[in-house]
């Protein structure tokens, strides 16, 4: 397995990557940097966009926009334009900030809260509690919990074919897995889906056959691909020490791209390890799944 650098773009935060099979493009956030970025790997081409506010997930809509999380509202998108507010998951706990967001398999879109870890200086702010939650936004702006859990961060969303939701909280370095129900639309039976004691994990993308690809920040430098029924973990190492997020796409949706973060490191560690920050690539992994749209 071999990983290399697609492109030297030095994120902050660079999360929530997506592939556009329409455009052949990459879409994903650099959250501290406030843009957002375009990228057709088979050329190069390279777009940026800044952002009103920290953005913190990007999906792709049915309508050829997006569906943006800034720092606590979501929004509607098209590049160029502006970003119209379209629902605010707490507005009455303006400590909060949101953080991963990912479109489900029925056109909504799953968004976490986290206690804003991020100051107004845009460096590392203390957390002291455990008070992020997760949360369905349908297609007509409703917004409804999923689920009475509390979370330190929250990330990674991915579904397993058999009905599960796989997420985890960052601070408790525990990925779990939940049974969901669609009447209700609610979360039920949380449990531990895998052991990985390397790193914390950030967000996490799925192949064909269900296995489950966890990036692993903190210094982990791995992606974790984890079997979705024994829930036994592989490291797959990175150049990198914070990976952040990962995507299939490319042709046949093989290639696994992965964004990586740098927010928090010292200046010397910056110097001695400029890999961080950056987009990389390992190919021969898929096929993947193509991301499911909202609307």
């Amino acid at each position: 397995m071999t990983t290399r650098l697609v492109l030297d773009c030095k994120d902050i935060v660079g999360e929530s990557i997506i592939w556009s099979d329409a455009e052949q493009r990459l879409y994903w956030v650099d959250i501290v940097g406030s843009r957002i970025h375009g990228l057709v790997p088979a050329t190069g081409d390279h777009q940026v966009w800044p952002t009103p506010e920290l953005p913190t997930s990007i999906g792709l809509a049915r309508d050829s926009g997006f569906i943006v999380g800034l720092r606590q509202r979501i929004t509607r998108w098209r590049p160029g334009g502006q970003f119209e507010t379209f629902a605010v998951p707490e507005p009455d706990r303006p400590a909060n900030r949101l953080n991963e967001g990912v479109v489900a398999p029925d056109g909504s879109f799953w968004v976490g809260t986290m206690q804003d870890n991020i100051g107004a200086d845009l460096g590392p702010r203390e957390m002291t509690d455990h008070v992020g939650a997760l949360y369905r936004v349908s297609p007509d702006g409703h917004v409804a919990e999923l689920s009475g859990d509390r979370f330190g961060i929250t990330n990674t969303m991915v579904w397993l074919d058999d009905g599960r939701f796989v997420t985890a909280d960052t601070l408790r370095n525990e990925l779990y897995c939940y049974d969901y129900d669609r009447q209700s639309r609610r979360l039920l039976n949380r449990r531990i889906l895998a052991d990985v004691t390397r790193g914390l994990p950030d967000g996490s993308t799925r192949d064909a056959a269900g296995n489950i690809y966890n990036a692993r920040v903190a210094g982990g430098a791995a992606l974790a691909r984890i079997h979705p029924t024994d829930g036994v973990a592989k490291l797959l190492e990175l150049p990198c020490q914070s990976p952040t997020s990962c995507t299939f796409g490319g042709e046949d949706l093989a290639t696994l791209y992965v964004t990586s973060a740098r927010f928090g490191m010292s200046v010397e560690a910056l110097q001695s390890n400029g890999s961080d920050g950056n987009l990389y690539a390992i190919d021969g992994l898929g096929p993947g799944l193509k991301p499911y749209a909202f609307g």
